[in-house]
């Protein structure tokens, strides 16, 4: 049976190996597709279809949207049109809106002595910076026994170090997906921690904006958990997908198409994509 991994990322956000890199090793583990879905940008995907044309590995152009749903919820693209001028533009405000946060946060941190700067940040890390890195470089320093502590006392919503960013709303996200010619999923369902009521009621909250599709394998689900996403997308008449969400790594336990060990994510979910935006 043919696999697939549609939901990777690169070093054109937060993971660490580069699109050439993530096409290179899908090919040798012997995928038939992959989709890189970078956080708030699309500029993986050309690297990496440039890649491909020398392999023969088929890459599906996608995006991976932070939004806001009480805590945060992300929002998968996937056949976007990267060169939408609509699309990049909101792209660009979210960029500069995260890059304005993370300033903010280093000039905090210097100013109680602690030598950093976002420019280190960006070569240690990465494109995307978030809460997490730098709960990362205090525990490193010393500074926070453990990553808990240093959320707890430092970065988390009211801390010292703490600055806010503004998120797309839901409805906005997959509007703009769908405008660039994609089609919107609702990325790794169990990962917000919802009541099976709560998860209904997002997952309608979605569909009532646009949504087209969960992602019902993903890395650490189990089969009952897959199962019941699946059986969920079918009571919804919403589009399956799945990946590892592999970040290279930052996420060390997570493989390309295998996610943390047994993922299987099988072609049929993107034959399943294809006829739908065909007919949509």
């Amino acid at each position: 049976m043919k696999r697939i991994d549609l939901h990777i990322h690169t070093t054109a956000s937060d993971g660490t190996a580069t699109p050439e890199e993530v096409v290179r090793e899908a090919s040798r583990l012997g995928l038939a597709a992959i989709a890189i879905t970078d956080h708030d940008t699309a500029g993986g995907y050309v690297r990496a279809a440039a890649e491909a044309e020398k392999t023969g590995l088929e890459v599906v152009p996608g995006i991976e949207i932070s939004t806001k749903y009480g805590g945060p919820v992300h929002i998968l693209g996937y056949y976007i049109d990267v060169a939408s001028p609509a699309l990049q533009e909101v792209l660009d405000w979210i960029v500069h809106d995260r890059d304005e946060r993370n300033t903010k946060m280093c000039a905090l941190m210097r100013a109680d002595g602690i030598d950093i700067t976002y420019e280190q940040m960006r070569e240690r890390f990465g494109e995307v910076i978030g809460r997490p890195h730098f709960a990362e470089i205090l525990v490193e320093l010393g500074i926070a026994s453990d990553m808990k502590d240093a959320f707890a006392r430092f970065v988390e919503k009211g801390q010292k170090y703490y600055q806010g960013r503004k998120f797309l709303t839901i409805e906005r996200s997959i509007e703009l997906i769908r405008a660039a010619g994609g089609t919107a999923v609702l990325a790794h369902p169990f990962q917000y921690h919802l009541s099976a009521e709560s998860l209904r009621a997002l997952i309608e909250h979605c569909i009532d904006s646009g949504l087209e599709g969960i992602e019902c394998r993903y890395s650490g689900y189990s089969e009952e958990r897959s199962a019941y996403l699946e059986s969920l997308a079918g009571e919804y008449g919403l589009i399956k997908t799945g990946g590892s969400d592999f970040h290279g790594t930052n996420k060390p336990e997570i493989r390309i198409g295998d996610g943390i060990g047994g993922l299987n994510v099988p072609y049929d979910f993107l034959e399943t994509l294809k006829a739908h935006r065909a007919h949509s």
